[in-house]
């Protein structure tokens, strides 16, 4: 069953190389359907998925104005994901931290006779 939380949706978008380009064509600012998919050599339909994807996880929104639909990027979801990633890198090197500690402090130590013959 697949996700539906915010965070495992927009990781889930963030997985394809070809949204990720996507999402950096819209970095650079709003286009139509047209210009995102101009680069791609993929269908329209395989397109559509794409950004079927992609707004689902908030990445992008769509306005429609006559016949052009025009894409947007929502960088709001790219936040939340961005300090998700920052939370677990704070906390895995303060583990990281409090083991090298613990190496060193065990490698301070002197060994003692019942450790020499352990390691015998």
């Amino acid at each position: 069953m697949p996700a539906t939380d915010s965070l495992s949706l927009v990781f889930a978008a963030l997985a394809d190389p070809t949204r990720r380009a996507i999402l950096s064509k819209l970095a650079q600012g709003s286009a139509t359907v047209g210009q995102v998919a101009e680069p791609f050599a993929v269908s329209a339909p395989a397109i559509s998925q794409h950004l079927k994807v992609l707004q689902r996880a908030g990445l992008v929104s769509r306005t429609t104005r006559a016949q052009w639909r025009t894409l947007s990027l929502e960088p709001e979801p790219l936040d939340e994901a961005s300090a998700w990633v920052e939370k677990q890198r704070r906390e895995w090197n303060l583990r990281l931290d409090a083991l090298d500690a613990h190496l060193q402090t065990m490698k301070a130590r002197p060994e003692t006779p019942d450790s020499q013959e352990a390691g015998s």
